[in-house]
């Protein structure tokens, strides 16, 4: 009778050992950088929004899944006319805000609308310049009218800053936000965390975790510590990659190296003399060893590259023979330039990358004559100083965005740079559906960008996770910033 009632026991407690392990919902996400807001549709350039609130709050009418493929979301389907001109989204049914409120054709139209007007902040305007006009044709049906062709249309309306928001609720998005997402705003302590909890409305499948916690850990030191010490079930994009070594030993963790659409670039503030001038910049990319500031700043994680774009896409060149390190050639640049004892400013924003590269780079420089000043600012100073001011002559910044190649044909853009052979082929480029067309016409802006030494362009960033080794669901590249929630669950 003892041993029957010993082996009961026995069971009983496996039995709720195994459902305590098979019920846990919650998370603990670290992220290196605090989002300066949790608006995507105003809230600037900062990736960090997009990784909090991408997928998770905020939806668009599609989404861009893992493999960087589009997909329905909002929209369940759409009709494209003949002509490649008008586009038909018929969207979901039940759909609501996590205020309560139903979400309808006119918060489309409000959201397009927004984006793409004379007013817009959106940082991501250009996405929505070829729309003519949107139309509310009845409450699940919205009709959006081009002005010409655009083969990407329905990939940009999986971007982050295109997210459809409430007009009720709009305007206090930054810091409550209200999308029609899995997860809803539960806390943002400034300076420490924002946590998430599961929309118990939401219209779509529900998510195995109901509790997500994301912290904000800005050293490279206090990343590993905290990996270490099990405080963090996830750290994408983690920020020590020299820890990696030791990380592997520890069988608790899965490390997984992915790809991103980050070009790493030391931008030149190209409309500031000198470097308005082309031969002081070729002065300055030749001055640059790649594999030195990957193998020095990055540990050896980065694919060199010399334009903007991205080596995991198929219209990609080498250019790197075009700004190769040759500090010789640099001298010889900036003598026929006419500069001598040139000094600038190098403003470095809090990212691992950035700082750990700066010095390098200082160094380098340095060895051609070009006396280098460097100052570390905070993220909200970046932005609004060298990002939306213009001030500054240069600084070291991933761009993480997918094909945002169009960056460069934007005049009030913080590069400052101005080619109208440029801005012709990007246009060229969103007239044209044909894909062995659009490739040739990605090849040749490229080509143009190394050409213009429009910026130092020094490596795609690599998406480094450190997770524990039973949470699934993770993304392995980044073809977008994003951290979808939803997508993850835990090992039984």
């Amino acid at each position: 009778m003892k041993l029957f009632k010993a082996l009961m026991a026995a069971a009983a407690l496996a039995l709720v050992t195994g459902a305590a392990q098979a019920a846990r919902t919650d998370v603990t996400i670290a992220m290196q950088l605090e989002p300066p807001s949790l608006d995507p549709t105003t809230g600037g350039a900062a990736a960090a929004i997009r990784s909090v609130t991408y997928g998770n709050i905020f939806e668009g009418l599609t989404k861009i899944d893992s493999a960087g493929a589009v997909q329905p979301l909002l929209a369940k389907s759409w009709d494209i006319s003949d002509d490649g001109l008008t586009y038909t989204f018929h969207l979901q049914d039940g759909v609501k805000f996590q205020d309560g409120t139903p979400l309808t054709a006119a918060d489309v139209k409000y959201s397009l609308d927004t984006a793409r007007g004379e007013k817009s902040v959106n940082a991501q305007k250009q996405l929505f310049a070829k729309i003519a006009s949107v139309d509310a044709v009845d409450d699940h049906t919205v009709k959006v009218t081009l002005s010409g062709p655009q083969g990407d249309f329905l990939y940009n309306m999986g971007w982050g800053d295109a997210v459809i928001v409430s007009e009720k609720t709009a305007a206090s998005n930054g810091t409550n936000p209200v999308g029609t997402g899995p997860y809803k705003l539960g806390e943002w302590v400034k300076g420490d965390h924002v946590t998430l909890t599961a929309n118990p409305d939401y219209w779509g499948a529900k998510p195995a975790i109901q509790t997500a916690t994301m912290k904000f850990i800005s050293e490279p030191t206090a990343a590993v510590a905290a990996i270490l010490a099990g405080d963090v079930d996830y750290f994408g994009g983690f920020p020590a990659p020299e820890a990696l070594t030791q990380i592997k030993a520890d069988p608790r963790l899965q490390i997984i190296v992915g790809a991103t659409n980050g070009e790493t670039v030391l931008a030149m503030n190209n409309g500031k003399a000198p470097l308005d001038n082309v031969k002081v910049r070729a002065a300055i990319a030749h001055a640059i060893d790649r594999k030195a500031i990957i193998d020095g700043a990055q540990f050896g994680y980065g694919t060199p590259i010399g334009s903007f774009f991205p080596p995991s896409d198929p219209a990609y060149i080498d250019l790197t023979s075009v700004s190769n390190f040759d500090p010789e050639l640099s001298k010889k640049l900036l003598a026929e330039a006419g500069v001598s004892n040139l000094s600038l400013s190098l403003k470095l924003p809090p990212a691992s990358y950035a700082r750990a590269a700066g010095p390098i780079i200082q160094q380098e420089l340095a060895n051609v004559g070009i006396k280098v000043e460097i100052s570390n600012v905070e993220w909200a100073d970046w932005l609004s100083n060298v990002f939306k001011q213009k001030d500054y002559d240069l600084t070291i910044i991933s761009h993480v965005e997918p094909n945002d190649y169009g960056i460069f044909a934007r005049d009030d853009y913080y590069f400052a740079y101005k080619s109208d052979a440029y801005k012709k082929v990007v246009e060229e480029i969103g007239n044209t559906t044909d894909p062995k067309k659009q490739v040739e016409l990605k090849q040749e802006a490229q080509k143009i960008l190394a050409n213009d030494f429009a910026a130092g362009f020094l490596f795609e960033y690599p998406f480094i996770t450190i997770a524990s080794k039973d949470l699934k669901g993770l993304w392995e590249n980044q073809p977008i910033p994003a951290m979808p929630i939803s997508e993850m669950s835990w090992s039984e």
